[in-house]
């Protein structure tokens, strides 16, 4: 694995409430291997899904670098950001964001579509994938009609339709009981250890969610507290 897949040098986020200003982030060093899977860990405030929305270019940091491989985001225009997004990364939040308009199908064809990429075949891949987290029979469902679990598992699927270089996952099981979130998880692991090898950042509250990955960075007051890997303990 690559040592240097993903570089987060000395970042800072601040934020400005009114007249007071909120310190997030404070000079945060991260590197990321290629095909690792880090769990960010940390209670609310500690900064964890800043970081995450750093990385995966929805918000800039006040000072520093990010460095994707090769790539430096502040070199990058607004153009080139938004499509680094749509191509390179692949988002999957607590929240499912799916259009309630639309089937689970077209949700997950979306972000396809955003590249300008239309047509059979990326027809089939939705529905290829959609097979692989187990809604190939819910093809033409709308959200709704969908429990929790159901919308994450489509939820996965999009995100893995441009087939990104790195998936970001922020709190993908906090709505979901034990028993679907670890079926979540479950589908986490298999991309993980599939051929391709997924790289996973994932923001989690829960240790037992965290000891799933290969390392746990544990974030407190905007800076990496600690780093541990729980599969070698």
């Amino acid at each position: 694995m690559s040592d240097n897949f993903i570089q987060v040098r000395a970042v800072h986020k601040n934020y400005r409430v009114e007249k007071t200003e909120i310190l997030v982030l404070r000079g945060v060093n991260l590197t990321v291997r290629k095909g690792e899977w880090i769990a960010l860990l940390g209670a609310s405030g500690s900064g964890k899904t800043t970081l995450l929305n750093i990385i995966g270019a929805l918000e800039k940091p006040d000072n520093g670098e990010i460095i994707f491989d090769g790539m430096n985001y502040a070199a990058m225009t607004r153009e080139k950001t938004s499509d680094f997004r749509c191509s390179k990364v692949g988002f999957i939040f607590q929240a499912y964001h799916m259009l309630p308009e639309l089937t689970i199908l077209e949700n997950v064809k979306l972000p396809a579509m955003l590249k300008g990429r239309h047509g059979e075949k990326v027809t089939a891949e939705a529905r290829e994938l959609l097979r692989k987290v187990g809604l190939g029979h819910r093809l033409a469902h709308k959200p709704a009609e969908l429990s929790g679990g159901e919308q994450q598992r489509a939820a996965i699927a999009r995100s893995l339709i441009n087939s990104p270089l790195l998936i970001l996952a922020d709190e993908p099981t906090g709505n979901l009981d034990s028993k679907t979130g670890g079926e979540i998880l479950e589908i986490f692991q298999n991309l993980h250890d599939s051929v391709s090898g997924e790289t996973i950042i994932m923001v989690t509250h829960d240790p037992d969610v965290a000891a799933m990955a290969d390392r746990i960075i544990h974030m407190r007051d905007g800076v990496i507290a600690e780093s541990a890997y729980p599969k070698e303990s």
